[in-house]
C-alpha cells in the first residue's frame, strides 16, 4: 500500500516540567499565569510545557522549554515520568488530538524567573495540595492526581468513557 492512500491520524506531542519544591505546608509547585497566548489565557498552568519539536526527542523538548520559559538548566536524568495522557477536544479537530508527556523535577541549576513576559503574566509557587483557580484543566487533573497519588502511568482527557476506570474524564 502506498503512503498516498494512507491517510494516518497524527497526533500533537508536548512535553509538561511539573517543577516541585518542599514548602511550609508540603509539596509546592510551580506555575505561571498564562496571557496573551490566545489558549487557555488567564488559566494557572505548569511553568514549563511546550511542543515537542521535529526530530527532538520528548525529553530535550522538557529541558528546552524549562530553559526557553524559566531560565534554568534541568538534566534529563533528574525527569520523572508522571504520566502520558492522551487527550482531546470534542468537536477540535485533528490539532486538538494531543500526547502530553508529564515530568516530574525537583531538581534543577539556576532560580526559575519568567522569559517570556509576552505569554505569563505571573510566576507563583503553590502548594500543590491548594491550587489556585482556575488551572487549565487537563493540567489540573494531573496535579490532583498527584495530591491523590490516583494518577496512573497512561491517562485520558476529553474523551466520552475512561477505560477500566483508571484514567481521568473532563467534567
Amino acid at each position: 500500500m502506498s503512503t498516498a492512500a494512507v491517510d494516518r491520524f497524527r497526533v500533537v506531542p508536548a512535553a509538561y516540567v511539573v517543577l516541585l519544591r518542599e514548602g511550609e505546608q508540603g509539596p509546592e509547585v510551580l506555575l505561571q499565569l498564562r496571557r496573551g497566548t490566545g489558549y487557555m489565557d488567564d488559566h494557572w498552568a505548569c511553568a514549563a510545557a511546550g511542543y515537542v519539536e521535529q526530530g527532538e526527542s520528548v525529553l530535550d523538548a522538557a529541558v528546552r522549554e524549562a530553559r526557553e520559559e524559566l531560565g534554568i538548566v534541568v538534566d534529563p536524568a533528574e525527569l520523572d515520568p508522571v504520566t502520558v495522557m492522551h487527550r482531546t477536544t470534542p468537536g477540535g479537530g485533528p490539532v486538538e488530538e494531543r500526547v502530553d508527556f508529564f515530568f516530574r523535577c525537583r531538581t534543577w541549576s539556576g532560580s526559575p524567573v519568567l522569559q517570556e513576559a509576552d505569554k505569563a503574566a505571573d510566576l507563583r509557587w503553590v502548594p500543590l495540595a491548594c491550587l489556585p483557580e482556575p488551572v487549565v484543566p487537563h493540567e489540573r487533573a494531573v496535579l490532583d492526581g498527584m495530591v491523590s497519588s490516583s494518577v496512573t502511568p497512561v491517562t485520558t482527557f476529553g474523551f466520552p468513557v475512561a477505560p477500566r476506570g483508571r484514567a481521568f474524564r473532563a467534567t
